[in-house]
């Protein structure tokens, strides 16, 4: 099986062009790609690992990954898939979520002997003359075609603003630089950055012409960043501090059956053959599905021993099996309790992260029924935990079956 067959098989392919360029390129290691990142926050999440995966299968195939990070792009915000306009960011912040990324895609991708590139778009576009740029770029695009472009067609109702609308022209340079300054001939992208992606290659074919047609070709990534990476607390981190890598085990440990397959061959290393055989098992047999899955995943962002720790820690709770030292726990400290030596479950369940807000614990509590402290079910959000109830090793904490923290004292 070739690697363009074997991204097919994977479920990686949503749309591309030129693909007789593209599996040739691909398959031989004669391709230079890219694929961007946003520096919105101050960690990489997992829809970015998505995408870090898969460069990761085109480096050990031969081919040569360019991480794009976006400390120019960034300063704008891409519309894509958004109903709202993001938050601004100001330049010291953007700069620090560079560094924090750079730092995180060298555990995935070998830099080393130029085997890859991290490219900061900041270099050429913060720079940029307004009117230089609209003359010698902005006459190559169409209004009429951008006002149909996916990237724009969801928020035309709610309203766009000029800054957002000039994100196109923005990625479309990007593309156009790297080609002409690093000779890469691909971009890589989520299947809503696929108008963005056109108008990277529509630039250098009408603008170099003929020569840039047979080059400059597009791969898509295709992935569901609505639903994946997603929870009631926000997103999926990659960076430890931000998302403990026992609530990142546990995250794939609980996806849904019919997605557990799929993911298995979209991001793990895993033999396709051996995915495969999985097809045929059903009930009990799924759930090891999904903790192999889980084990993959963890240990590829955080390590082999985290994903051991991990997976001693989900025994623990959920078989009864090993020591819970290796749950994640919660500490409060002398101030968290009140004069009476107590603590309301309400301010537990959202310093224990169970919970996004007051209102949300509240709703687990009286509505979804689904809070257990101890052996002791909790239906009134005025119960209080005390101090002298937490036992030396900890008291858990369940939200629902699978969302379990350990409270331990200070």
């Amino acid at each position: 099986m070739t690697l363009y067959e074997e991204l097919q098989a994977r479920g990686l392919l949503a749309q591309l062009t030129d693909e007789k360029e593209i599996a040739d390129l691909i398959n031989n290691g004669k391709a230079t790609f890219y694929i961007g990142f946003d520096p919105t926050a101050d960690s990489l999440h997992v829809g970015h690992f998505m995408a870090l995966t898969l460069m990761k299968r085109l480096q050990q195939a031969g081919n040569k990954p360019i991480a794009l990070v976006g400390g120019g792009t960034a300063m704008i915000g891409d519309p894509s898939g958004r109903t709202d306009m993001r938050k601004m960011m100001t330049v010291e912040t953007i700069d620090h979520n560079v560094e924090c990324f750079k730092k995180q895609m060298s555990r995935f991708i070998d830099f080393s002997d130029n085997k890859a590139l991290i490219v900061n778009n900041a270099d050429w576009l913060r720079d940029l003359n307004f009117l230089d740029f609209m003359r010698d770029i902005g006459s190559y695009f169409s209004v009429n075609d951008m006002l149909r472009a996916r990237a724009y067609v969801n928020r035309m109702q709610q309203g766009l603003t000029f800054l957002e609308f000039s994100y196109m022209l923005m990625q479309s340079y990007d593309f156009y630089r790297l080609y002409h300054d690093y000779g890469c001939q691909m971009q890589f992208g989520g299947d809503d950055q696929w108008s963005n992606m056109l108008g990277g290659i529509n630039l250098i074919r009408r603008k170099d012409g003929k020569d840039a047609y047979a080059m400059t070709i597009n791969l898509l990534l295709k992935h569901d960043g609505t639903k994946m990476g997603k929870t009631a607390g926000g997103a999926v981190w990659l960076d430890p501090d931000k998302y403990k890598p026992y609530d990142f085990y546990q995250y794939w440990r609980n996806v849904d059956d019919a997605d557990v397959l799929k993911f298995l061959r979209m991001m793990t290393f895993l033999p396709l053959e051996q995915i495969d055989e999985m097809d045929k098992w059903e009930g009990s047999q799924l759930n090891e599905a999904k903790r192999i899955l889980a084990y993959e995943l963890t240990a590829m962002v955080h390590g082999e021993d985290e994903a051991k720790k991990a997976e001693a820690g989900a025994k623990a709770v959920f078989a009864g099996a090993g020591s819970l030292d290796t749950v994640p726990s919660v500490e409060l400290k002398d101030e968290d309790f009140n004069e009476n030596g107590a603590i309301d479950i309400i301010t537990v369940l959202v310093k224990s992260g169970q919970c996004s807000s007051r209102s949300d614990a509240r709703r687990s509590i009286t509505k979804d029924h689904s809070i257990t402290v101890g052996d002791k079910k909790i239906d009134d959000f005025t119960w209080e935990l005390k101090k002298d109830d937490i036992p030396a090793e900890g008291i858990l904490v369940k939200k629902g079956k699978k969302n379990i923290k350990k409270i331990v004292r200070a």
